[in-house]
């Protein structure tokens, strides 16, 4: 079986996500900030005349944000019905690949708090996790969002 990705990164690493859930991807665009909003829910954006929320993925995931670059893009997303943006370093292709490439996560990593982690394929010479969007997000982070939206 296959399946149809889109490849970004986020510093040195790549991450993959089915294409299906994916509505858009963008260059940056101003985000006005949300008082009291959790660290990685960098506030919201007008897209296309919508409120768009934006979360920072390397937040989410723990990581050292980076500053943003002219390489730096907003995927947008639909998790759970939500349409949510997501700030990522890079997009850097669309790729299919088979599920032979695909192994499950190493234990050591599906200790962590990182259940949207639904694998690890290699392609070519790297190593490209492969996320579950929805369980990037809770669902009490996910109504936060919606709620933070449309106060």
């Amino acid at each position: 079986m296959e399946k149809q990705l889109v490849i970004f990164e986020l510093g040195a690493e790549y991450f993959g996500i089915d294409i299906a859930s994916v509505e858009g991807i963008n260059k940056m665009l101003d985000i006005t900030k949300i008082p009291q909003s959790a660290d990685y829910l960098l506030g919201i954006t007008n897209l296309r005349g919508s409120v768009l929320p934006v979360i920072c993925l390397q937040k989410r995931f723990g990581l050292k944000a980076e500053e943003h670059t002219n390489e730096t893009r907003i995927v947008v997303a639909n998790i759970d019905g939500i349409k949510v943006g997501m700030v990522v370093s890079a997009v850097s292709e669309v790729l299919t690949i088979d599920d032979n490439v695909i192994e499950p996560p190493p234990p050591m990593v599906s200790n962590i708090n990182s259940e949207f982690i639904i694998g690890v394929a290699k392609i070519d010479k790297r190593l490209v996790i492969l996320l579950d969007l929805t369980k990037v997000l809770t669902v009490d982070e996910k109504i936060q969002i919606v709620k933070t939206v449309h106060s």
